[in-house]
């Protein structure tokens, strides 16, 4: 049997927090090793405790969620972040991702969707919840067309776009894996190819950048 996931939760909202530290004590293989209320109190116990994941609310008094995250990935790079929480603000997201996030969710997101969300971001993967994603390609959409840089998309086959279409829609690699017919490893290894070709960082700055590129169709 492999070791459960261990899990902080970081919120201010103690109903909250407390809520879903409960709900998610009896997810099977996750473990909540401990919880906080505030940003700073969370760094200190995610250096403490070294958990496979950490939720953190975007907004918390003493240190804000973001703040929080460049702290623990200096400190703990090992630890993945999932910023939970209230803001659909696209400026939220831009900055969670590059302080080190692997994943954003709303709170409304179900206990299904966050515990799934925990695996998938201890797997090595990234998410976005799909109402933001969904949110995120309207917006691009409605932009005026910006200049193409054809580097970029003579460099990533046919099979590698479509990987990145699926992603953008708030796909996971398993998922992705299914709608092509391929299998999980293939789907990670087109990420990988991705990610390297662009050079970027995360599957989420590959999406970002590649719909503000107009790199991929996303109609």
């Amino acid at each position: 049997m492999s070791e459960p996931v261990r899990v902080v939760v970081v919120d201010d909202q103690e109903l909250f927090r407390r809520g879903l530290t409960m709900l998610l004590g009896i997810e099977q293989g996750i473990e909540v090793v401990g919880e906080a209320s505030n940003g700073a109190d969370g760094v200190a116990l995610v250096v403490s405790s070294a958990p496979d994941v950490v939720l953190l609310d975007v907004r918390m008094p003493k240190q804000s969620g973001i703040e929080a995250c460049v702290a623990i990935k200096e400190a703990v790079p090992t630890t993945k972040i999932i910023m939970l929480t209230m803001s659909d603000d696209e400026a939220d997201l831009y900055e969670a991702v590059k302080s080190g996030a692997s994943g954003y969710l709303l709170k409304d997101s179900s206990i299904e969707e966050v515990a799934q969300g925990i695996r998938v971001v201890a797997d090595g993967q990234s998410l976005i919840s799909p109402s933001m994603a969904a949110k995120l390609i309207d917006e691009f959409k409605t932009m005026s067309k910006p200049e193409r840089s054809a580097g970029p998309a003579l460099k990533l086959t046919e099979r590698e776009l479509e990987v990145l279409r699926l992603v953008a829609r708030g796909l996971s690699n398993r998922d992705v894996a299914s709608q092509l017919a391929i299998s999980e490893n293939t789907v990670k290894n087109h990420v990988r190819n991705i990610l390297e070709k662009l050079q970027l960082h995360s599957r989420m700055e590959a999406v970002m950048y590649a719909v503000r590129a107009k790199l991929v169709d996303l109609d």
